[in-house]
């Protein structure tokens, strides 16, 4: 490897490229899986009020929410809050509402349901109860959208799977071609050693040990990207449905180990792929 340093470092190089596509796919799937999960298990609900609804119909609607079991009021959101915080969200690119000559944007609660007893409410019965309310004009359930991320994911999943396999052919493909290389470099002490009599393996094994070093190096420092990219979004608060902040997870460690031990596999199979050659010699 000291001898062929130059096509070693380019090898591993493509390796950790692939693999880095490979890991943070991991690393995504795992924390969409485990959002949807923690969305499956609580329940928020966004009530959309008509406009021009009254005062009074409005506590009315909030006395109803206030009864409903478990339900928590979060905040109520008024329709100058909500273009407020829609020019935030879209920053320099939010001029054009001012143009606007009404605000479009209905006032709304968000609602938190904390009870346990979540998972096994009716929560198309609620929201049909909330939408007979006069001055309710619609209601969005987080497990409305549990149920569309859930067929998105399965999807994710299949075409992560065909992706995750042509990067291992690939990983393996670089690691055939770097041992080949070593291995046409040396090709006149192979020879030798089989003239003298080594066996296949005495001569095998240093190429498969090769291959393994270079997978283990490369899982090793795909890891350790991942990581860093990782500590980068952690510090961040990420929200994609509901209230609560969403938890930015790394692979476990188990999956670390796992992935690195992959990696020294998909090596071994390049290695045995280049050496395969050299068996009748």
């Amino acid at each position: 490897m000291k001898r062929n340093r130059a096509v070693h470092l380019l090898s591993l190089g493509t390796m950790v490229a692939c693999l880095l596509i490979l890991g943070a796919f991991l690393i995504l799937f795992g924390n969409l899986s485990n959002w949807v999960g923690q969305w499956g298990s609580t329940l928020s609900m966004s009530i959309y009020l008509k406009d021009g609804v009254s005062d009074y119909k409005r506590d009315k609607i909030d006395a109803f929410i206030r009864a409903l079991p478990g339900a928590r009021i979060r905040r109520f959101i008024s329709k100058e809050d909500a273009i407020e915080e829609l020019k935030a969200a879209l920053g320099e690119e939010g001029g054009f509402l001012e143009r606007l000559t009404h605000n479009p944007l209905p006032a709304s609660y968000e609602v938190v349901f904390e009870t346990a007893d979540s998972n096994r409410m009716d929560t198309e019965e609620i929201k049909a109860r909330l939408l007979g309310l006069d001055g309710v004009a619609d209601v969005q359930h987080s497990r409305q959208w549990v149920k569309r991320l859930e067929g998105f994911l399965h999807i994710v999943r299949l075409v992560g799977t065909v992706i995750g396999g042509l990067l291992c052919l690939c990983v393996v493909f670089m690691v055939t071609n770097a041992i080949k290389l070593t291995i046409y470099s040396r090709r006149d002490e192979i020879e030798i050693l089989k003239l003298v009599g080594a066996t296949d393996w005495f001569v095998k094994l240093p190429f498969l040990l090769e291959g393994a070093v270079l997978g283990f190096f490369g899982g090793g420092l795909t890891i350790l990207a991942l990581f860093l990219g990782y500590l980068g979004l952690c510090s961040k608060k990420i929200y994609l449905l509901g209230p609560t902040p969403l938890e930015f997870v790394f692979l476990p460690g188990q999956y670390v180990a796992v992935f690195v031990s992959v990696s020294m596999v998909l090596g071994i199979v390049g290695s045995f792929i280049a050496i395969g050659r050299f068996i009748e010699v």
